[in-house]
Parts: C-alpha cells; sequence; structure tokens
C-alpha cells in the first residue's frame, strides 16, 4: 500500500532550448515522445511516481501554455493539481507554490520533487531509491538530493562533492554534501572524476514539507512570505488572481543556489540506475540505437553517404540525401534546419537567442 503522506511535484515548464528545434516552446521537450515508443517525456515521469506515491498526490508545475498538454498527457491529474505558473521564474518560487499547495491538504507531507523531461533506465532500481530516500528524509530533518555515479567528465551537468567520512548511519550510499558546482569546464570536470568523491546533480530532491518550509523561511523569506500571504486562498477560486500578482514580484532563482547551497542539513543519494537528463543532441545520440556507420537517423527516406557518427532527425515524409559529414547534427522540422557539430552543440542555446531577436518568437 501507498503511503498516504508521500508526495510528488513533477516540475514541466521549461522549454528545452537545447533540444531546439525539436522541442519548441509551443510544445517542449517533456511533451515529446524523443525515444519513439508511444510514450511522452513525462508520461513516462508521472508513470515512475505512481509507483511510489498515490496517483491523487501527484502534481505537475508547469506554464499555464502548457495546461491543455499536460490534461491531454496526464488524464488522471485532476485540474486543482496543475499548478500553473504565469511567469518563469526558475524552481524555487515553483517548489514554493506546490509547498503551500499540498500544505493546505496535508501538513504531514514528504515530498519528492523531479523534473519532468529525464530518463531513467533501471526503474525498478529508481522505485527502491526513491523509497529508501522518502524513508530518509521521513526520519531525518534534511535535504535530500540524488547524486549519479559520474562516468564520464560531462560538462553539461552541475557536480556534487559529498563527504567520504560523514556517512548517514542507516543508508552507507547517503552522504553530508560538501559543494556543489555548477557545469564546469572540461579540465575541472576529469578533475572531479578523478577525485571520486564528485556526483552528478540529477535535480530531484526529497525532503519533508515542514523541513522544506522551514529552509525557505530561513534562506529564502521574501519567496516564501509572498506565498504564504496566500494561505486560505489556495484550492479555492481565489487562487489564480493571488498567483498572477504575487509572480511579478518574485525574484528567479534556483533551489539550488537559493537553498541548497547554503543549508548545513543538505544529504546526497549516491546511485546509479541509468540516468540522463537527454538534456543535448549528443546525449540523445549516446543513448539511441545507431547503425553500422555509427548514425543515428530518425526518418524513412533519409539516405547518408560516407557519413559517420552523426544524429540525423527528418520528417517520413522529406527525402534528405546527406554526404560527407562526420559528428553532426541535423534536425529538419516544418520551418527549422538545424546543421550543427555535435562538439559544438552548447551553442544551440546562443542560436535560438539569436533566432528570436532576428526572426520572432514564431521559430522557437
Amino acid at each position: 500500500m501507498l503511503n498516504p503522506n508521500y508526495y510528488c511535484v513533477i516540475m514541466a515548464g521549461g522549454i528545452g532550448a537545447r533540444f531546439w528545434p525539436m522541442s519548441s516552446s509551443a510544445l517542449p521537450k517533456q511533451f515529446l515522445d524523443i525515444f519513439g515508443e508511444g510514450v511522452t517525456m513525462i508520461q513516462k515521469t508521472f508513470n515512475r511516481f505512481v509507483q511510489v506515491c498515490p496517483p491523487e498526490n501527484i502534481y505537475v508545475v508547469t506554464s499555464k501554455a502548457y495546461k491543455q498538454l499536460v490534461q491531454e498527457q496526464l488524464p488522471l491529474i485532476s485540474e486543482d493539481r496543475i499548478l500553473l505558473e504565469p511567469y518563469r521564474r526558475n524552481t524555487a518560487p515553483c517548489i514554493a507554490y506546490a509547498n503551500y499547495k499540498i500544505k493546505s491538504k496535508n501538513p504531514n507531507a514528504v515530498i519528492v520533487v523531479s523534473p519532468s523531461d529525464h530518463l531513467i533506465m533501471k526503474e525498478d532500481v529508481f522505485k527502491d531509491v526513491i523509497l529508501k530516500g522518502m524513508q530518509a528524509v521521513s526520519e531525518d530533518n534534511c535535504l535530500l538530493t540524488i547524486g549519479i555515479r559520474p562516468s564520464s567528465p560531462n560538462t553539461g551537468y552541475g557536480y556534487i562533492q559529498y563527504d567520504e567520512e560523514r556517512v548517514s548511519p542507516t543508508n552507507p550510499s547517503i552522504y553530508e554534501v560538501k559543494t556543489f558546482t555548477e557545469k564546469p569546464a572540461l579540465e575541472m570536470a576529469k578533475s572531479f572524476l578523478e577525485s571520486g568523491d564528485f556526483l552528478w546533480n540529477a535535480g530531484i530532491f526529497m525532503w519533508s514539507l515542514s523541513t522544506i518550509q522551514h529552509s525557505f523561511e530561513e534562506f529564502l523569506p521574501d519567496v516564501n512570505n509572498l506565498f504564504k500571504e496566500g494561505e486560505g486562498l489556495y484550492n479555492t477560486p481565489e487562487e489564480e488572481a493571488f498567483i498572477e500578482r504575487i509572480y511579478q514580484e518574485c525574484h528567479s532563482i534556483s533551489i539550488d543556489y537559493g537553498i541548497m547551497e547554503k543549508a548545513n542539513n543538505v544529504r546526497v543519494f549516491a546511485a546509479n540506475f541509468g540516468w540522463s537528463d537527454v538534456g543535448t543532441w549528443g546525449s540523445l545520440y549516446e543513448l539511441s540505437k545507431k547503425d553500422a556507420e555509427l548514425n543515428c537517423v530518425k526518418g524513412a527516406r533519409v539516405r547518408l553517404y560516407d557519413s559517420t557518427k552523426c544524429i540525423v532527425q527528418m520528417s517520413d515524409k522529406k527525402v534528405a540525401v546527406i554526404e560527407g559529414l562526420e559528428d553532426y547534427i541535423v534536425v529538419d522540422t516544418d520551418d527549422v534546419l538545424l546543421i550543427c557539430k555535435k562538439s559544438d552543440e552548447q551553442q544551440i542555446r546562443q542560436f535560438v537567442t539569436d533566432v528570436q531577436a532576428d526572426f520572432g518568437n514564431k521559430y522557437i
């Protein structure tokens, strides 16, 4: 039987800019079936957490623009559990909103917060880690994050350094956290890997409602006080107007920077369950099946000549002939064509900014 105090918050407001042009502001990555399995990323995420939390305890925080997409793809999520952000304000306000929404229902809640668009290949291991983590934060007033044992010096992930000497007495995989580092340069990432005490930051958090509320009060009182004003309004017809007003006042800040990097009760669960944030074309290439020339091709009428290690995404209706490319990304949508070296894919965010400035929002 699932614990009635266990809650899940799925964060689904991003636009997946690094996955442009397949991921767009109108249809972001979390609502796409990027592996061609007939299931979108957010559906996979929901299916994962209904094994941990009662379905009625799962909330989705997203942009107002994506309300219909959430309702279509997650019909088991009732309208009152779709939290609509009028403006993007990063993860701390998103989590604060969910905290107060859940508090109005169950002040004894224990919460897992997860992105909506990550890949988990070992679902059973993941479930075990989440259940053990939820148990740990139920018994200890800590903020728990999940760290993934790194397999390469990836510069696209944040890193967590843990204290090997300070291990949980009840779980040998949970450690005290020393430092957080945002996406490092390659040489620094290599040194992290060699040191053996760094993990990739998966962006998945667990805590009791009371512990995270206390942390907001201590480290982000301005954000907390805005949402606290709404006590008595959550789950009423007045909630929408209240949220619209305070989001205009609320500053944008991540939970990592606002709380996790400052608190002294942060722990990390070192795990390995086949995780990827599938945040870039390069990561999708690594995870996908390849042909004899190490190309990953989606499109029934694509023909490659003297090309290797490429990822190509085309409509089945379009004939594409590609010759002489190595290590390239080629993505064609109705109105955008991207041709980019895989090694330069971190520039895609800048490409999106430039296209928006030069040609308008239609293309992003």
